[in-house]
């Protein structure tokens, strides 16, 4: 019986696994820069520095006064601010009290204005002449209108008037004329018993007072 032949590498035909490229084996790095070589010694150098000077402040005492100076100064600003509220309430307090003293004068001088004006109104009426001639003059239609209204200034006082017709032209509403500055009182308050508002000043009168009704 014929032995068999042993398989072995030579009998399979070869493939690409066989020939394998040429190039090194293994996990390798390549060259770093200088930079990146000097990074972690540059860190450690500043994280001790950091720590020695830590280290110095909290065994001489200096951070202490770090913080201390802190907390002076906004006790500082503090104090500051409470010293201006405080000036500020005081001002306003200030231009109250002036407000109210201001507010008083004026009410003080408005009271005491009040009576010398209230005295002033009876003053004008007594220096009035009740002796002045007054004339009353009738432009209306209406019979003996003159010597009723005369009757009214005699019922006040005046002594010397006289009722009478027209004689000229005639204003288009009733008025009293005055002939001089002296009779001026006089008419205003004959205007004013006999409800006229219209007082006017003319020359050449009759009469230094003289009325013309004419409504």
């Amino acid at each position: 019986m014929a032995r068999k032949d042993r398989n072995t590498d030579e009998s399979y035909a070869q493939d690409v696994f066989d020939n394998p490229p040429q190039g090194p084996i293994g996990v390798h790095r390549g060259n770093r820069s200088v930079a990146s070589r000097l990074v972690p010694f540059l860190i450690v150098i500043i994280v001790a520095a950091a720590a020695g000077v830590g280290t110095w402040a909290v065994m001489s005492g200096e951070g202490a006064k770090l913080f201390s100076g802190g907390s002076s100064a906004s006790s500082s600003s503090s104090t500051s601010a409470k010293s201006t509220a405080s000036a500020s309430a005081s001002a306003s307090a200030s231009d109250t009290a002036s407000a109210s003293a201001s507010a008083s004068e004026s009410a003080s001088e408005s009271a005491s204005a009040s009576p010398s004006e209230s005295t002033s109104s009876p003053a004008s009426s007594s220096s009035a002449n009740l002796s002045a001639q007054v004339r009353v003059v009738n432009g209306t239609r209406k019979t003996g209108y003159a010597a009723k209204q005369a009757a009214v200034l005699t019922g006040a006082g005046y002594t010397n008037v006289v009722a009478a017709n027209p004689s000229g032209s005639l204003p288009s509403a009733s008025v009293v004329w005055y002939q001089n500055e002296s009779d001026l009182a006089t008419a205003q308050d004959v205007a004013a018993k006999l409800g006229i508002s219209n007082v006017s000043k003319v020359t050449n009168l009759s009469a230094p007072v003289v009325v013309v009704l004419m409504n």
